[in-house]
């Protein structure tokens, strides 16, 4: 059985790409500011084991209830609008256990920075997460969060940001990031966004798009219009570029997109069947796979065109090609031992090894930005999302549905996407599950939805 991920790429015919091709321009994301007011500043106290832990996320207050461009109901709705963010973030980590300002009291604005210990303390919550939001004169809004351990009346963290109207979720990504970081000791990745492709139309002709959104499905933008068909988009290391495939009357352009502009660049094109375009980790290099004479080999080439160089030289199908943290590794998928295993090899092509020799197939390989574990896809009887750590060793699956395929990594290497495929219906959907494998989600996409890849954490 071929995995859809590459039926689908070897078969696909579809109109020319062109500049028009690109739909409505993305807007560049701000850097978000870090106020530094008073009483607002980053402290920490014990470290105990946070795992299963209760917390209490209340509506965000505010100082005056006025109406601004984020919610014509005023800051007060905003502020609901905001706690119930945070609560929804920090719910499908596998890590806690918050309750959502909706089944909880409504603070004051003055009780946000000296909380009510004895309504809390009841509540079975060790932890609380307070927050507010005040509308600016320049139309900006500022919000802060705090986060308090209830049982030793303890401020643990605080921190503030000052974004415009369009923003305020960001800030609300940013407080649970904050809550994340200080209670697990890992690093953030809730403020980030998703590429993906998204699918519309019969099975025999279905329109690929380029779509972005954020990391919990908000914000939703399609990037192509689908007159030519978008496959294997990748964020750049420092978010400010999408590189993706796009087929042209059956030949292959990578092309990158770039945020701030709403550009494209033509990177590399080819009469040759082409795969799975990814960036180095210092964004100098793409790597793609191409198919020559019937011999699928894996290509490297600079991120700003050029000649390329070829890594490997089997015969079979060489695929894929995700680099180390650290630049000086890849991994990838190949055929050369009679089915599609994992292979490593040095960032030069030098030192091909065989990764993986377990029972069925091994494909799609993803290398976490942690660097200590691989994602791949498991196929034997049904497709499956697995890890297993650079050596090899340590293989672990993380999912069981009929089909699971091509995973992407959160950027702190804790969450994986993928995108899941119904049995009877076909629909493709985008799926993510934590290390456990215990906590699965699944996030709305207007669409059907395949091919994720997370993006690193905004600016």
């Amino acid at each position: 059985m071929i995995m859809r991920y590459f039926s689908v790429a070897l078969l696909l015919l579809s109109a020319p790409v062109m500049a028009q091709d690109l739909g409505e321009r993305v807007p560049e994301v701000a850097q978000v500011e870090t106020v530094e007011e008073e009483g607002l500043s980053f402290t920490v106290t014990d470290d105990r084991d946070w795992e299963d832990l209760g917390i209490a996320i209340a509506s965000f207050a505010t100082d005056r209830d006025v109406p601004t461009p984020a919610s014509s109901d005023g800051t007060g709705a905003l502020g609901r609008e905001l706690a119930r963010v945070v609560f929804n973030d920090l719910r499908n980590n596998g890590l806690f256990k918050p309750t959502g300002p909706d089944d909880l009291p409504r603070p004051t604005y003055a009780q946000i920075t000296a909380p009510a210990w004895a309504v809390w303390g009841n509540r079975s919550a060790e932890m609380l997460v307070h927050g507010y939001v005040r509308a600016r004169p320049d139309g900006r809004l500022t919000v802060g969060c705090y986060l308090y351990d209830v049982s030793l009346q303890d401020e643990l963290a605080r921190a503030g940001w000052v974004v415009p109207p369009s923003d305020w979720r960001r800030a609300a990504h940013k407080c649970a990031d904050l809550v994340y970081s200080r209670l697990s000791g890992e690093q953030p990745f809730l403020d980030s966004r998703i590429a993906y492709i998204a699918e519309t139309g019969p099975k025999d002709n279905r329109v690929k798009r380029l779509a972005i959104m954020d990391s919990d499905g908000a914000n939703h933008r399609f990037i192509t219009t689908g007159r030519s068909t978008a496959l294997t988009p990748r964020y750049s290391p420092d978010y400010r570029k999408l590189l993706y495939l796009s087929y042209t009357d059956g030949n292959p352009r990578i092309y990158v997109y770039d945020i701030g502009t709403g550009r494209q660049t033509l990177i590399t094109e080819s009469t040759n069947p082409t795969f799975a375009p990814r960036w180095s980790p210092d964004g100098k290099w793409v790597l793609y796979s191409m198919a020559v004479s019937g011999n699928t080999d894996i290509y490297r080439i600079s991120a700003n065109g050029g000649p390329s160089v070829r890594l490997t030289n089997t015969p079979g199908i060489d695929i894929g090609g995700s680099y180390s943290p650290d630049g000086s590794k890849i991994v990838f998928e190949s055929d050369r031992s009679g089915s599609q295993q994992i292979y490593v090899m040095d960032a030069t092509g030098d030192n091909q090894k065989r990764l993986s020799f377990f029972g069925g197939r091994a494909a799609t390989p993803e290398w976490s930005p942690r660097g200590d574990q691989i994602a791949f896809t498991h196929i034997g009887g049904n497709f499956r999302i697995a890890v297993v750590s650079p050596s090899g060793g340590s293989l672990r699956y993380l999912t069981d549905s009929w089909q699971d395929e091509a995973p992407t990594w959160a950027p702190n290497g804790r969450i994986i996407q993928f995108f899941r495929t119904a049995r009877n219906s076909g629909e493709a959907s985008i799926w993510q599950v934590d290390l456990t494998g215990r906590n699965e989600r699944k996030l709305p996409t207007p669409v059907d939805a395949s091919d994720p890849a997370w993006g690193p954490i905004l600016p």
